[in-house]
């Protein structure tokens, strides 16, 4: 006999890059296992950075499996949103009007079966949206990082009603570091710091260099491996680390910004983005930096320690940078492109709570969004 649907949840997913399609994906997949537990997810609309494909009514139906199965196939080809125009009942709004129906769904389902907005995007745009959407009463999902990183009173917004926010992908993709936080938390256990590598590529490049290893050639390594964005200084200047950490330092209480955060760049200014073009960076830059970072690790070594590219966050602020740790801690033993956090507290003082994983990748990412959703079923109205 099938189960009865006990919760329905409308989503609108602002992006469709790699994580927005895995998202889609999943969803699609997952079909039978949610039908088994009485949930279904039906997507009512997709936004990319120009236009919103919307049900032709949001209340009662969605795009159907097909047409998002056809949506993945299209944006991984480089096709628009409007190619899919005439496959299903939808239809097409390009922005600035697309952000209006946006507002008008949300206006609309969270007064009556609610809505959740899901980011995937990695722009700061989608801040306002976000925040009109949360005045409706909808529930908020994000893996984009970004809407918890600019003005501290966006954070405070975003995370008024913290029932209705899910943001887990945006520190350690599926990896559950928010939820382990917000747990000691509630437990009444005050967290004194964490230490964690929260970037799989310079997780993957330090523990490399152990092995002898010249920095040049693991970088080069790494980015061939697609570890690295595709200008590998986008990870080795560490500021998508420092932004996961602003949003656990943040979590714990700290009333901090980007501007309050030491972040220790892996390349000097003089071969930044703005002196050296990428390829040049590639073929001349990163010779530069071997020596500086081959001694850094033999000392290290010498000590019994090994360097791992960490935040630290404790009550007297934030760093992101170079560490050197025992090579037999959680963070030492580190190897390949995993995430670890240690959380230290009154409870896991001499022994911290550690989290480790997978903590990369489109696909992850999108499991752990999928997982902030169906954590929301709840708070949304038992309908047939």
């Amino acid at each position: 006999m099938p189960t009865p649907v006990k919760s329905v949840l409308p989503v609108v997913l602002l992006g469709c890059g790699g994580v927005g399609r895995y998202l889609l994906r999943h969803i699609v997949s997952c079909r039978p296992l949610h039908a088994n537990q009485g949930v279904a997810i039906r997507v009512v609309g997709v936004a990319d950075s120009s236009s919103l494909l919307v049900a032709e009514d949001v209340h009662s139906t969605g795009l159907d499996d097909a047409l998002l199965t056809q949506l993945c196939a299209a944006k991984s080809s480089g096709s628009p949103l409007s190619s899919l125009l005439g496959r299903g009942h939808c239809q097409l709004f390009k922005n600035p009007e697309a952000r209006v129906k946006v507002i008008d769904a949300a206006t609309t389902l969270g007064r009556t079966t609610g809505l959740v907005l899901v980011d995937c995007s990695a722009t700061y745009d989608t801040v306002s949206l976000l925040k009109d959407a949360v005045d409706h009463g909808c529930c908020i999902v994000l893996a984009n990082k970004k809407p918890l990183t600019g003005a501290y009173e966006d954070f405070q917004k975003l995370v008024s009603n913290f029932r209705r926010i899910r943001f887990e992908s945006t520190v350690g993709a599926g990896l559950p570091v928010i939820a382990s936080v917000t747990r000691i938390f509630a437990s009444g256990d005050p967290i004194s710091r964490i230490v964690g590598s929260l970037s799989g590529t310079l997780g993957y490049v330090m523990s490399e260099l152990e092995d002898g290893k010249k920095f040049s050639e693991v970088v080069k390594n790494a980015k061939s491996l697609g570890y690295t964005e595709p200008d590998p200084r986008d990870d080795l200047g560490g500021m998508d680390v420092a932004r996961k950490a602003l949003i656990l330092a943040r979590l714990l209480g700290q009333q901090i910004s980007m501007e309050n955060i030491n972040v220790e760049s892996l390349f000097p200014s003089e071969l930044g983005p703005d002196a050296v073009s990428t390829k040049d960076f590639l073929e001349s830059g990163l010779v530069q930096l071997d020596k500086s970072m081959e001694e850094r690790v033999k000392a290290a070594s010498l000590r019994g320690n090994v360097l791992r590219y960490v935040c630290e966050i404790e009550s007297t602020g934030c760093q992101v940078g170079l560490k050197e740790l025992p090579k037999d801690s959680a963070l030492g033993r580190l190897r390949g492109s995993d995430n670890v956090v240690e959380i230290y507290s009154r409870c896991y003082q001499s022994s911290p709570l550690v989290i480790q994983g997978a903590g990369a990748g489109n696909d992850t990412t999108a499991a752990g969004v999928l997982a902030d959703i169906t954590d929301l079923q709840d708070l949304f109205q038992t309908t047939a």
